[in-house]
């Protein structure tokens, strides 16, 4: 199974969005920087993610990006479906019922043993991805990782998060 680059920018940003204070946020342009992608590019991811509810969008000159919800309450799994869709990683197209050995319908009655094996891993794979919070990858982060990194990532977020007012802004 691969998955898009996306998902590694939407993870990132996710996570950098974690640290972000309060009501604050973040532009789309800083994170783009942060991370050396294009803002077009990850524009796209940004929007994937507001439209799924993880993120939050706040319009205007001090606008930005935050998240819709504690970081406690965003999964892995959260993200990667906002970012390549709802559908299986495989998808069965039957196949065995094709070609010059083909049978009547009638000789396929039980479900393909490819499938059933390859939804079983799809579930698995899921499952793990339910159970990592982003909250839990930020917090092993900033626990784990040279210090000097996190001191560099906490900078630049305190450099670019931009404070609203206290009231929630659509």
């Amino acid at each position: 199974m691969k998955l898009g680059e996306g998902v590694e920018a939407a993870i990132h940003c996710a996570a950098m969005l974690a640290g972000v204070q309060g009501t604050a946020t973040m532009p789309g342009a800083a994170m783009a920087e942060a991370f050396g992608l294009s803002p077009s590019y990850l524009l796209k991811h940004l929007n994937a993610l507001t439209a799924s509810r993880i993120l939050e969008s706040v319009p205007g000159p001090s606008g930005g990006y935050r998240l819709a919800r504690p970081a406690e309450r965003i999964t892995l799994l959260d993200i990667v479906l906002a970012v390549e869709g709802r559908d299986p990683a495989f998808r069965c197209g039957e196949i065995r019922q094709r070609g010059p050995a083909r049978l009547d319908a009638s000789a396929y009655v039980k479900p393909c043993g490819i499938n059933v094996a390859m939804m079983k891993a799809e579930r698995a794979y899921r499952a793990a991805l339910a159970g990592a919070r982003l909250s839990e990858i930020v917090a092993e982060y900033v626990s784990d990782a040279d210090p000097r990194s996190v001191a560099a990532n906490c900078a630049f977020v305190e450099r670019h998060q931009r404070p609203q007012s206290s009231t929630k802004q659509a």
